[in-house]
């Protein structure tokens, strides 16, 4: 009796994953480290001097973490309620933030006690930050205002109160020292000039705004809110250039990275989108635990911070660059890996074959047992039928070539039946699985026409199936169509070559 030769599946080429420059960029993190903070974070803001420590706002306090500690290096604690937005000055010496009870609070980073206090919004303060001169400071909060204030008197430079509803976010412009902008729910961003008494800009986003961000050159501004992120020309007075909605929910956060070439955004849909700044298009993904509020990512990209709403913080830090240089080691010679290749046995030697085992999967045991529908139902469980249906489908031809393949279609029940067919409306379209499919269709079609009607799930899979097989014959009969199409303009294309006797009378005769 000869061996049993196992089910030889196609082998398919398969479409890999693209990988891009971006992909290969923001792969390069670390596994995150993750810190467990009070409360919510609510922003995260990096010191724009090295070593790059980074201020934390969580609940009631501001932590100031370094760049690889897992514990706080300094915490400001003066808070009677929740603070909110911690923000460096540019030469990172001071750290503004504002809190629950409308006050804003000035701290040096070598003390622990506020140098100023500023009083004066009658709620909450959610937006503060510094101007390009670092000696005026804006602030934005619920009662719907947005002031400037003076550092060296701690006075009140001016008031806006043209918002209709809470201001929740704003940035200062890197260009001039007079302008910041402010976003508000009442779905509009406005830009201030401290040398004017009212907005200069009103753009309308359409949504509540989250997050707004003005690129270092003070051309163009960001905005987010609901599900949208969008991009306006500030210069052109604010007219929209492209309108990204790539999150499921509501966009709370946005980031450039060091070069300006990328812009980060955060959602409560627990991703992060990294996008192009020249095509605007997603160039990679970033997948969390929770829903994010806030995110930063440190001046020499090293370190990627997210904060989450159960009050996680990750970290991510990049890895080193691995180092070429050539290891001392020696080598073995080449003589170590052809050692022996080339002997010859000689007549006296007694060569001694040793003998494989082939190990049969569970398939091909029945298979080898002529147990035909044990071995179709064994092809058919959730981990082949889903993730390798090409072996399913060389079984099912295997049967096909023994003939046995309608007797292990046969005899079989309502959820049977259901799973078979199910597979098949799902496969059959597939050209490499089209062939023998097709055949299976036409044997299930003939064996149980007699009970068609007796069950409504048989009858609907069977409906799935039929409207399977006609949309791929429409779309064949369309490609027919524009093949019929492109051979028609071809032909017009091609170049008309002269006759004999065209030639002739070109020659005159």
């Amino acid at each position: 009796m000869a061996t049993y030769k196992p089910v030889v599946v196609p082998a398919f080429p398969k479409l890999g994953e693209k990988i891009t420059q971006d992909t290969v960029y923001w792969r390069a993190y670390k596994t995150p480290v993750q810190i467990k903070e009070f409360g919510a974070i609510n922003k995260i803001d990096f010191s724009p001097i090295p070593p790059y420590n980074y201020a934390v706002t969580a609940s009631s306090r501001i932590h100031i973490y370094g760049r690889y500690s897992q514990e706080p290096v300094k915490t400001f604690s003066r808070f009677k309620d929740a603070a909110y937005c911690a923000m460096y000055r540019d030469d990172g010496n001071l750290l503004v933030a504002g809190s629950e009870e409308g006050s804003i609070r000035l701290f040096d980073i070598s003390g622990r006690a506020p140098l100023r206090q500023f009083d004066g919004h009658t709620k909450p303060v959610h937006v503060v930050g510094f101007l390009l001169d670092k000696y005026q400071i804006f602030s934005g909060g619920d009662d719907c205002s947005s002031n400037l204030w003076d550092i060296p008197s701690a006075t009140e430079i001016i008031s806006y109160s043209e918002h209709t509803d809470y201001v929740r976010c704003g940035c200062a412009s890197k260009v001039n020292a007079d302008v910041f902008i402010t976003g508000s729910y009442d779905h509009t961003v406005k830009l201030f000039d401290a040398r004017t008494k009212h907005s200069v800009m009103t753009i309308e986003h359409g949504q509540p705004v989250e997050s707004v961000l003005l690129f270092p050159s003070g051309g163009l501004l960001v905005s987010a809110g609901g599900r949208y992120v969008k991009v306006w020309d500030v210069l052109k007075g604010g007219q929209l250039l492209v309108s990204l909605k790539n999150h499921h929910k509501t966009v709370t956060c946005l980031c450039l990275n060091s070069s300006g070439q990328r812009l980060l955004s955060g959602s409560l849909d627990r991703h992060v989108k990294i996008y192009s700044t020249t095509s605007y298009k997603v160039v990679h993904s970033f997948n969390y635990a929770t829903s994010i509020l806030s995110l930063a990512l440190s001046p020499e990209d090293e370190t990627i911070v997210v904060g989450m709403t159960n009050g996680v913080l990750n970290v991510k830090h990049r890895k080193p660059e691995e180092r070429t240089e050539k290891s001392q080691k020696r080598q073995p010679t080449y003589r170590t890996y052809v050692k022996g290749r080339t002997y010859m046995p000689k007549q006296e030697d007694f060569c001694v074959s040793k003998p494989v085992k082939r190990v049969l999967r569970k398939y091909d045991k029945l298979l080898k047992s002529f147990h035909s529908s044990k071995a179709l139902d064994a092809v058919l469980e959730p981990p082949i039928r889903l993730h390798t249906p090409e072996v399913t489908v060389a079984v099912m031809q295997e049967l096909h070539r023994r003939g046995t393949l309608r007797s292990a279609l046969a005899g079989r029940d309502e959820k049977q039946i259901n799973l078979l067919l199910t597979f098949v409306a799902r496969h059959v379209i597939e050209p490499r699985f089209t062939p023998i499919l097709v055949t299976v269709a036409d044997m299930i079609t003939d064996i149980y026409q007699p009970v068609v009607g007796q069950s409504a799930i048989v009858d609907r899979q069977f409906m799935k199936l039929q409207e399977a097989i006609e949309k791929e014959i429409d779309y064949q009969e369309e490609l027919l169509e524009v093949l019929g199409m492109m051979d028609t303009l071809f032909a017009t294309f091609t170049k008309k070559r002269a006759t004999y006797l065209e030639e002739n009378k070109s020659n005159g005769l």
